[in-house]
């Protein structure tokens, strides 16, 4: 899908990102660790074309960029609309892209269906839990049918049963859906639970270190993350990402 060659950003005096090499494929879950401030939010924001680099080449598939709806982003925050249902935080993209309410309702709906908020079209967000704001916003980013979904650190703020359930939806979202999925994340649970690949990265500038295959099946439930299998993938990518950190 995207091939990153010796990508490079600098704010000022500041460089962010340096000589970041890396191929997503069609149908990837990518997980991107490393320390805080080594340029993973940089690095998603580049990928989901909110900013260029200034060294560097980003290809995509054949050369075509992505069109409009191609691909969904999730923030750390959930950044709904205070006075608006979520059903209607949900069509916010339709509706810019100049799809009507009626056009859409079938869509929206399906969205938040598939998050777990069937019956909640009418609810606002001071009405939801953090955990089911968060739901509305993989909604809006669902809702387009993306290509490519990336999410940076959009569980963080969640309590721990919270985010493991956030964690299965997401990871059953992606085996249905076959879309592309890179998620930036500070845990090593988390990573080796969600994704197919994990890229770690150093300290900024940062650069990727790893880029290490999880090697667990792809049916990954619950009960997966007490078994020797899941703890020794874990393992593994702690010890890449110290490296990094040093």
């Amino acid at each position: 899908m995207l091939q990153l060659s010796a990508v490079g950003r600098h704010f000022g005096a500041v460089e962010a990102l340096r000589d970041v090499s890396l191929t997503i494929g069609a149908q990837d879950f990518v997980a991107l660790l490393g320390p805080s401030g080594c340029g993973k939010s940089t690095l998603l924001r580049l990928i989901a074309r909110l900013d260029q680099p200034d060294t560097g080449r980003m290809i995509w598939d054949e050369g075509h960029q992505p069109r409009p709806g191609e691909i969904g982003f999730v923030f750390q925050d959930a950044t709904l609309l205070p006075w608006a249902s979520a059903a209607d935080n949900v069509f916010l993209p339709l509706r810019i892209s100049g799809v009507s309410l009626a056009q859409a309702r079938p869509q929206v709906n399906e969205a938040l269906h598939q998050v777990g908020l069937g019956g909640f079209e009418s609810a606002r967000p001071r009405q939801l839990s953090g955990g089911m704001r968060m739901r509305v916003s993989l909604a809006r980013a669902m809702v387009t049918d993306p290509k490519l979904l990336l999410l940076d650190e959009p569980f963080a703020a969640l309590d721990e049963i919270t985010r493991q359930r956030l964690d299965e939806q997401l990871r059953e979202l992606w085996t249905t859906r076959g879309m592309t999925v890179v998620f930036v994340t500070h845990s090593t649970t988390e990573a080796v639970f969600l994704a197919e690949r994990a890229v770690v990265m150093t300290r900024r500038p940062g650069r990727i270190i790893v880029d290490r295959r999880i090697d667990l099946p792809a049916d990954r439930p619950a009960a997966l993350r007490a078994t020797p299998e899941f703890a020794a993938q874990t393992r593994a990518i702690y010890e890449a990402l110290e490296t990094g950190s040093e």
